[in-house]
């Protein structure tokens, strides 16, 4: 999942990015509403963290712009702006989620998790597809009850993969969900991760549809 972070505050915004990556997320960092504007229209995300203290347009402001212009990507606001009716307005004018700093990573992510489930197929944290089940609270891969050593990027592929089964993944899909922008990214990478992917699981689990992308069917 390709995360769009809008935190003016360089040292917080640094540490995050950090840390979602971690997480398994790919992170796209800007500072200010008039960028975030600008990438909500422009660039591919799935999910938005917005700051509402910023230093050119108010947060409210750019949350009910990003409504009018994607009504559906969802929006965690992640403010100190902490007050009842902060929170109230903020949810009234279409924040999926709202978290107050200072804030613990454990229940950001968490939330986090939730907006991936309502934006994939999993129900849960657990995608069980065959022999295969990958937990994306422990970011682990298991199958037929054994640990698949997967580096964190073949994870990423995997779980863009699980969560769209029975759905094809183009390449770029792929890579819109591990890299971000200005990152060099190979030519071939997305079949190199699925190469390696595939000496780990069952014979076609993975699914290549030629010229098109790559799938996994569901069980």
């Amino acid at each position: 999942m390709r995360i769009l972070l809008v935190e003016d505050d360089r040292q917080l915004a640094e540490g995050l990015k950090q840390s979602l990556k971690m997480e398994g997320f790919a992170v796209d960092l800007v500072e200010n509403g008039k960028d975030a504007l600008h990438a909500t229209v422009v660039a591919e995300c799935d999910m938005v963290i917005l700051d509402l203290g910023l230093p050119d347009i108010d947060g409210i402001d750019v949350l009910k712009t990003i409504r009018k212009q994607k009504k559906t990507i969802p929006v965690l606001v992640l403010t100190a702006r902490d007050s009842t009716q902060d929170k109230i307005l903020g949810l009234d004018y279409g924040a999926d989620d709202y978290l107050v700093k200072p804030f613990e990573p454990s229940e950001l992510f968490a939330r986090l998790r939730v907006f991936e489930r309502r934006l994939g197929t999993a129900s849960s944290s657990l995608i069980e597809i065959g022999q295969v089940c990958l937990d994306t609270a422990s970011h682990s891969v298991v199958l037929d009850g054994e640990q698949v050593d997967a580096s964190r990027r073949e994870y990423m592929v995997l779980k863009a993969l699980m969560e769209n089964s029975g759905r094809i993944q183009s390449r770029e899909q792929l890579e819109s969900k591990l890299y971000e922008w200005g990152e060099e990214i190979a030519s071939n990478v997305i079949e190199v991760h699925i190469h390696n992917l595939r000496k780990k699981l069952p014979p076609q689990f993975i699914k290549t549809i030629r010229g098109v992308g790559y799938s996994v069917n569901k069980a």
